[in-house]
């Protein structure tokens, strides 16, 4: 198990802006941005028919079907159906993501993570992707911030469907790895104590970051380092909050979440260090780490994403974020 010997580095794209996520965005600037992050090497793509009700996908797609498929890893999620039915996506009940994809497509979208959901919601993938194959398969929010109270019903239903369903294509060669695409860590600790099916990775969204990581430090990530089950970690700028933006947690930054943040940034900027490299260079610090994953909609975030990864950081910095109680005195930092 375990994912780090199939993705080719560890700075993905995360498509998620391109399904239009907080704003709309021409296809134009969405597939300069897909360019983009191709001429400058990566090629690891993160994707979900959620994002812009098939939106993302869509957009990709386009950019990557003039790319030759042995030299990029694709990953996508099941657990929506896109419908030919049309509603307002402003009406749509997504939990804490509510609004988040306003600007998307009009097509209806289903919560659906049975065992022929998930084959339909594969093969629609690929046609949206105009591929012929997916390398890894997530299965997506399954967990309490998107089902209530209803969500461990929802998560035996994908126990007994979806996860049964990916470790079977797994197992024929059809996908190369499967996990779940969450932004909780109670379904990842769920499934961590499962015989099976087992997953190769979990890609966490939001939950290993400099704003948020206690949790995932506590039981998740050692119980993942164990069992050689790699984390991709999505959101690795919380919204969005860490990278100049307004948004935590899918909403607008309460108070106190900007006031940690400037703390943050005064700490870095006295260090010479921006809060781009703290964010990612944090992120991939841990050994359970294959990859970080930020998402873009302009072509010039990926030139910034792949210098903060080069950036020197100095170990005073992590040394003063400890001693700020700005991060857990036991989160792996970078060394030299």
């Amino acid at each position: 198990m375990g994912i780090k010997s199939l993705l080719p580095g560890s700075l993905g794209f995360g498509t998620a802006p391109l399904g239009n996520m907080f704003r709309s965005i021409p296809d134009e600037e969405a597939a300069a941005t897909v360019e983009a992050a191709w001429d400058q090497g990566i090629r690891y793509f993160d994707t979900a028919p959620f994002y812009g009700a098939g939106l993302s996908e869509l957009r990709l797609g386009e950019v990557l079907a003039d790319r030759p498929r042995d030299e990029y890893v694709l990953s996508t999620k099941v657990g929506r159906v896109i419908l030919d039915e049309l509603e307002d996506p402003a009406d749509r009940d997504l939990g804490e993501k509510g609004g988040l994809f306003e600007h998307g497509r009009a097509n209806k979208m289903v919560d659906l993570y049975t065992a022929d959901a998930t084959l339909r919601s594969i093969e629609d993938s690929l046609k949206r992707l105009k591929t012929d194959r997916l390398d890894i398969v997530w299965v997506h929010d399954v967990a309490q911030d998107f089902h209530g109270d209803d969500w461990l019903a929802v998560y035996e239903t994908a126990r007994t469907g979806a996860f049964r369903v990916l470790q079977n294509l797994r197992d024929e060669g059809v996908i190369k790895a499967w996990g779940l695409g969450v932004n909780r860590v109670e379904p990842i600790e769920l499934t961590l104590d499962l015989d099976e099916p087992k997953p190769d990775a979990f890609l966490l969204a939001g939950r290993y970051t400099l704003l948020d990581h206690n949790r995932s430090l506590q039981r998740l990530l050692p119980a993942a380092t164990e069992q050689n089950i790699d984390m991709v970690v999505g959101g690795p700028y919380s919204s969005g909050i860490l990278a100049g933006g307004q948004h935590f947690e899918y909403q607008k930054a309460p108070a106190d979440i900007i006031a940690k943040v400037e703390r943050i940034k005064a700490l870095a900027a006295g260090h010479g260090v921006s809060i781009k490299a703290a964010a990612l260079q944090f992120a991939l610090a841990h050994p359970a780490t294959a990859a970080v994953v930020p998402g873009a909609t302009r072509p010039s975030r990926i030139a910034e994403d792949i210098a903060a990864l080069k950036e020197n950081v100095p170990a005073a910095f992590w040394t003063a974020l400890r001693d700020e109680q700005l991060i857990a005195a036991d989160a792996p930092t970078p060394t030299a």
